[in-house]
């Protein structure tokens, strides 16, 4: 066994990333780091006593480098014939999504990125996706998040391990991956936007990390250290929060509460993050991120002395009254005070008002992935597992669904009950349903698992929610 693949075996073992019998998909891009993952795995999985197995390869293409996107995605198909390994393809034009949202072409990437993963992975029965995360990539991140002023969560970096996902080689060089594929022969893509320094990973990468690697040699590694031990640390505090947050962080009927007292209590590493929880309770999936500058307002506002004060951030009104902060996420509308339900054709648009949500849904034959943010919501349904027409309308009493990847149907009020979503926030969240009646999406929250793609050449419906302010500006 050569040192580069011990030394993936042993971050394999360190983390606890692949069990015996884990199944285990290749997220592979075509660049030298995924390529090299793939080898590497392979000839793990190969090993006399592997317990482990690949099940096949997944492959974006975002529609970002023209020709080379595609260049790319016919390389991984044909390393995937030559394998005879299944692969998971699909394309998304991240650019108009990111032009929809209002989000960076980078973020809009990573999460349709990962959102595919996790459909692919379905698909192909896995249980693990490994990424070619190198311990380059985790010193560019700490450098990243460290010129930012991230805190110890932000600059623990790359986590090993991620609900399914796996990084095998985060103690890896990138110069080491290629060494690896130049001694097999093996070729990979070359990725040109690396070069574009306006995107600032880049910058860091041709920049900083050169002069880093002159001064202290040792200096990526080093990093990716620090990475390590921030995230010992993260884990530890985060810990204490869970423990003390029944206490300090509670839900009522009119949003989510903060007590003075046993809040200012606490060190502000912990302050900080029960105030985190109690912003997440508040924020719907995908409401936005919890930024610092928020986070350290709220707590200024419990230190105040004045017991009477308000602070507006971009999602959350908070409302100090004596001993007590409430966390309200801010609307402009009442919700709906009666059962509402309004046709949406396929293809179509309709204006809910009474939502403020303009609701669109096209037929396509390419699939995309289901993105939220804090103002736009896209998703993706199979085509024949729907009657048509669709309906837009609010809850109901009794409403059941299965969620995505959820191993049984279960009610709309437990799930909102998990999530967190506040209770007078319940009734302004839309749900399209199917002619039958059965719940094909609860906005912002997933849609059903029986109406997961599974043949998106045999017609997908795409769904987009956006504000009514929004839209009347396009």
């Amino acid at each position: 066994m050569s040192p580069l693949l011990r030394r993936v075996a042993a971050t394999i073992r360190t983390h606890g990333l692949i069990a015996g019998g884990d199944r285990v998909a290749v997220a592979i891009s075509g660049g030298s780091d995924s390529v090299a993952l793939l080898w590497l795995l392979r000839e793990l999985a190969a090993e006399p006593d592997a317990l482990f197995s690949i099940v096949g390869l997944i492959h974006v293409n975002h529609l970002l480098r023209g020709s080379e996107s595609a260049r790319d995605e016919a390389f991984c198909r044909a390393l995937a014939d030559r394998l005879t390994c299944p692969v998971e393809v699909a394309r998304f034009d991240v650019k108009s999504v990111a032009a929809e949202t209002g989000r960076s072409i980078e973020a809009t990437a990573r999460d349709i990125r990962y959102r595919f993963f996790r459909e692919a992975a379905q698909r192909l029965d896995a249980t693990r996706v490994a990424t070619g995360h190198t311990l380059d990539d985790q010193a560019e991140t700490v450098l990243l998040r460290l010129l930012r002023g991230s805190g110890s969560r932000g600059v623990s970096g790359i986590r090993p391990v991620r609900s399914i996902f796996v990084r095998p080689l985060l103690d890896c060089r990138r110069e080491d991956l290629r060494r690896s594929l130049a001694a097999r022969d093996e070729p990979f893509c070359e990725d040109s936007s690396n070069a574009d320094c306006a995107i600032p990973r880049n910058r860091i990468r041709r920049e900083l990390m050169p002069v880093i690697e002159r001064i202290a040699p040792g200096g990526p590694r080093a990093l990716a250290r620090f990475a390590g031990l921030s995230r010992d640390d993260d884990q530890y505090l985060e810990q204490a929060a869970i423990e003390l947050a029944g206490s300090v962080v509670l839900s009522g009927s009119d949003g989510v509460q903060l007590h003075r007292g046993p809040l200012n209590g606490q060190h502000p590493a912990i302050a900080r993050r029960l105030i985190r929880e109690a912003i997440q309770a508040v924020q719907p999936a995908g409401g936005g991120s919890v930024t610092a500058s928020i986070v350290e307002a709220i707590r200024m506002l419990a230190l105040a002395d004045n017991p009477r004060s308000q602070l507006d951030a971009a999602s959350l009104t908070v409302t100090r009254r004596g001993e007590a902060l409430t966390l309200v996420r801010r609307t402009t509308r009442d919700a709906p005070q009666a059962p509402f339900e309004s046709a949406l054709p396929v293809p179509g648009a309709i204006d809910v008002p009474v939502f403020g949500f303009r609701i669109t849904a096209s037929l396509e034959r390419v699939l995309a992935s289901a993105i939220e943010s804090g103002r736009q919501l896209v998703a993706t349904i199979q085509l024949s597992s729907v009657s048509l027409p669709l309906s837009v309308r609010n809850r109901r009493a009794g409403d059941r669904f299965r969620p995505f990847g959820a191993p049984g149907r279960r009610k709309l009020q437990d799930l909102f009950v998990d999530r967190k979503v506040p209770r007078e926030a319940r009734d302004r969240v839309p749900i399209v349903v199917d002619g039958a009646g059965r719940i094909v999406w609860v906005v912002g929250h997933g849609i059903a698992d029986e109406c997961r793609v599974t043949s998106p050449e045999a017609g997908v419906v795409l769904l987009k929610v956006q504000t009514l302010e929004r839209s009347a500006h396009q």
